[in-house]
């Protein structure tokens, strides 16, 4: 949990410097180990060449004539030895006189020759003996020749000491060069953090500065004001959705709340109260479809709505529809339907709710003796919805906005000219969750035309667009 709690940065620098004294302890550890193999060669190199000088003599002279001391080219740390068979020590150094370089049993059970490390109190440090048999004139003797190795330990410390400064130096430096490296890359990151931290509602306009490039930290802060751009407008369009559903539900409230203070300021006769409690039944069926359009949008995410298919009737959906409006339709508009009897698969719920919505919606837009038509029809897995009415039609300038939320209609016979509402707008989401769309156009014989068309069926596939 502490590690997790570290910055990016902390935790970058101390993995990268753990990495890097791993590398830096396994070099040294190879350097000073073939170090010391190859010291140990020179050393053996040295003492081959010294015992192929001494042979030829032990050999023609015997072990009596030979001279075992060192030369000034070898120093007074190379030392040797003649031993008879049995481990007799014939001649010796005069540096280890008194010591025997191997063991009698050693020298007695030599078969060819060998290299020996062993300690003896005359000689600093370990000793590298090489042991070599000799044949003379006098019998078989054993010609040992030797050196310490102090030479070789110093030399391993030294580089030791070396390795260590070098490593902790070169450690030091990658260390500080890896924190800035890291510090420099992650310096975008800080800087978009801030600017991030001080963007709020009131100021959703503001975005992250980019640095150049094109490298993952450049791609992060276009990809974020990409995300911001989107972030702003959802919370534009719902701010805007909020002030227009505010405004739309003002007005039938207020007069709800005219009608009932006029109703309760004094004595009223039955017509009166029968007028009023009208007004107050359809001002709250206003609220009614604005409360319902309202709830649509709002389980709307992403604009997607979650639907639940289901095999319905064709017929049996629209003939809901045609006992609604039978029913409420009181203003003299001639209301149609027509669909042949099969069957899809759609919400159903859904479904009724977009086939009333441009029912509702073209009733309002249509004068009174005037006409609405409903056809329906599936091809296929495509099932087509077209709402044709006899009224002003829709005005060129917002058809192409007709869907959205509290997009401004044309005028109406009852006067209500730059109405607003929701009634599309939830057709158009309903659409988009069966697969399809919705769009609108006007007839040539004048009037307003709204098609929506979805995937309702079997086969899948793209419904066809204007």
């Amino acid at each position: 949990m502490r590690w997790a709690q570290l910055p990016i940065k902390y935790r970058l620098s101390i993995a990268l410097g753990l990495g890097m004294a791993a590398v830096l302890t396994g070099l040294s550890v190879f350097v000073y180990g073939k170090t010391g193999a190859d010291l140990i060669d020179a050393i053996d190199v040295g003492l081959r060449s010294r015992a192929e000088l001494l042979i030829p003599n032990v050999r023609d002279d015997g072990p009596a004539a030979v001279s075992v001391e060192p030369t000034l080219i070898e120093g007074d740390r190379a030392f040797a030895q003649i031993a008879s068979p049995s481990g007799r020590i014939l001649r010796s150094t005069s540096s280890i006189s008194g010591w025997a370089l191997l063991p009698s049993p050693v020298i007695r059970s030599l078969g060819k020759g060998g290299f020996y490390d062993r300690r003896i109190a005359a000689v600093d440090d370990v000793a590298r003996i090489l042991a070599v048999p000799v044949m003379t004139h006098h019998g078989r003797i054993v010609l040992m020749v030797g050196v310490s190795m102090q030479d070789r330990r110093d030399e391993l410390v030294q580089l030791v000491t070396t390795l260590a400064i070098a490593g902790s130096a070169a450690l030091g430096l990658l260390s500080a060069g890896a924190w800035l490296a890291i510090a420099g890359a992650l310096r975008p990151v800080e800087r978009m953090r801030r600017q991030a931290a001080d963007i709020s509602a009131s100021d959703p306009g503001r975005r992250l500065s980019l640095a150049g490039g094109h490298d993952e930290i450049a791609l992060l802060g276009a990809t974020l004001n990409q995300m911001l751009d989107r972030i702003e407008e959802s919370v534009a369009n719902e701010r805007r959705l909020v002030d227009r559903a505010s405004h739309e539900l003002r007005t039938p409230l207020a007069i709800q709340r005219i009608d009932l203070d006029v109703a309760l300021s004094g004595p009223r006769t039955v017509e009166e109260l029968t007028n009023t409690l009208t007004s107050v039944s359809v001002e709250n069926a206003h609220l009614t479809r604005l409360t319902e359009d309202l709830l649509v949008l709002s389980r709307a995410r992403g604009g997607v709505l979650p639907v639940r298919l289901a095999k319905v009737a064709l017929p049996e959906l629209l003939e809901d529809a045609r006992r609604r409006h039978g029913l409420l339709n009181g203003s003299g508009v001639q209301v149609a339907f027509q669909a042949p009897d099969c069957v899809v698969r759609v919400d159903a719920v859904w479904f009724r709710q977009a086939v009333d919505n441009l029912v509702d919606n073209a009733l309002r837009h249509t004068p009174s003796g005037g006409r609405v038509e409903v056809r329906a029809d599936r091809q296929g897995g495509i099932l087509t919805v077209i709402v044709e009415d006899t009224g002003p039609g829709f005005d060129e300038a917002i058809i192409g906005e007709a869907f959205e939320p509290f997009t401004r209609s044309p005028g109406a016979p009852d006067g209500r000219r730059g109405s607003a509402g929701l009634g599309l707008a939830v057709v158009g989401t309903i659409a988009r969750a069966h697969g399809g769309r919705a769009w609108a156009d006007n007839r040539a014989e004048g009037g307003a035309r709204v098609t929506m068309v979805l995937n309702a069926g079997v086969t899948e596939g793209q419904p066809p667009g204007p």
